[in-house]
């Protein structure tokens, strides 16, 4: 899979305005990147972690992977100066009196563990609320690494860093977005600061690839999860909240955790359609309403179709066949999980759920097993991308 993109993405550069009161995002500059509604690998929620950073004397560096966008309350102090929602360093000095400037080389970086091991297809280095102690460039290298290294193994001589973005200049408050070479499967990255400053979020949107070999030895599991390879290809609405919340970890915890769309005037319905990990054999779903309460949705199916397929952002799976329904529509209870046996196992390679009318779902679990074809072609994919 490689991501579309038919413009340059914007560039921002430079300090904002200092604050002036009022709503701290009516001057944030941002943009609609078309990499951002891929995965984020780097979200919390999913297992990614700052595992060591140069320094983190104002804002702790754990904050890059927040979810949400940062927030900013120009009261809060601490003894340290300024609270900021992000990661941010001490500002960095010369040698000597006489040249009191920091070096041209001089910088801070942080080592960041995805969540889910994948490739890359841009990241947003979001500098929200920094608007003159923004660095005044970034950079971004990619590495893959086994296991679950520390520090120092990440920064021996036998780790080999790939520049996904070399050093670029960036803004204050700005989302700072930029679409990188998607060609290998990384486990970690290094941010680094030129020269020093502060960064609020960082985003890492790209394709999940897992290890073979775990899944093959977990035998079952949810074939359509984020962490697993799962993916949203497409839904009819995102107007409250994404359809990929649908298939993250662990249960939701609050209503803007799933999915919920508008109210409908009309007489359809909402739906997301997704691609499954690889080809696999269902024989168990859950279909979770957790924390939607008066919003749940009514009634759901869920539907599979099994074939190649040709990727995100296409209306239709092509090569696949007709659509198969394995859980006929379903009364649905608010605020809770709901759990379905199929009677005999479904084949497939993309799923749907429809719910009707509207409202939402929190997640849906698809378990079971990948055929001997879907094993095969994700062995393939992992060894063609160096895992």
């Amino acid at each position: 899979m490689t991501a579309q993109h038919t413009h340059p993405e914007p560039r921002f550069t430079g300090a904002a305005r200092p604050y002036g009161g009022g709503d701290p995002y009516a001057d944030y500059r941002t943009a609609d990147f078309p990499f951002a509604r891929l995965t984020d690998l780097a979200d919390r929620r999913l297992g990614a972690g700052v595992v060591a950073a140069t320094d983190e004397f104002f804002a702790e560096r754990e904050n890059l992977l927040l979810p949400g966008r940062a927030v900013f309350d120009p009261e809060h102090f601490g003894h340290k100066g300024k609270v900021m929602d992000g990661w941010e360093t001490r500002r960095r000095r010369g040698p000597s009196a006489g040249d009191p400037w920091p070096a041209q080389e001089d910088h801070d970086w942080a080592l960041i563990r995805l969540g889910a091991p994948g490739v890359v297809h841009g990241v947003v280095v979001d500098t929200a609320h920094f608007r003159g102690n923004h660095p005044r460039a970034v950079s971004v290298e990619g590495a893959s690494v086994p296991g679950t290294p520390g520090p120092e193994e990440l920064l021996s001589d036998g780790v080999t860093w790939t520049t996904l973005l070399p050093r670029t200049p960036v803004g204050g408050h700005a989302a700072n977005g930029f679409a990188v070479p998607a060609d290998r499967r990384l486990t970690h990255l290094r941010l680094s600061q030129y020269p020093d400053g502060g960064i609020a979020r960082l985003r890492v949107y790209g394709e999940v690839v897992p290890d073979p070999v775990w899944l093959e030895a977990l035998g079952t599991f949810d074939v359509v999860a984020l962490e697993n390879g799962g993916r949203v290809e497409d839904a009819s609405d995102r107007f409250y909240s994404p359809p990929a919340n649908t298939i993250r970890p662990g249960r939701s915890q609050r209503m803007d955790d799933g999915w919920e769309t508008r109210r409908r005037r009309d007489r359809g319905h909402d739906w997301i359609r997704y691609r499954l990990a690889a080809r696999a054999e269902i024989r168990a779903l859950e279909i979770d309403t957790a924390c939607l309460k008066g919003n749940s949705a009514g009634w759901a199916s869920v539907s599979v179709r099994d074939g190649a397929g040709t990727g995100p952002g296409t209306d239709e799976p092509e090569g696949a066949g007709d659509w198969r329904e394995i859980l006929p529509r379903t009364r649905l209870q608010p605020d809770t999980n709901h759990r379905f046996v199929l009677p005999a196992p479904a084949v497939g390679t993309y799923a749907r759920v429809d719910i009707f009318p509207d409202g939402g779902i929190s997640r849906l679990r698809l378990f079971g097993s990948l055929t001997g074809q879907g094993s095969a072609a994700l062995a393939a994919r992992h060894r063609e991308l160096g895992g």
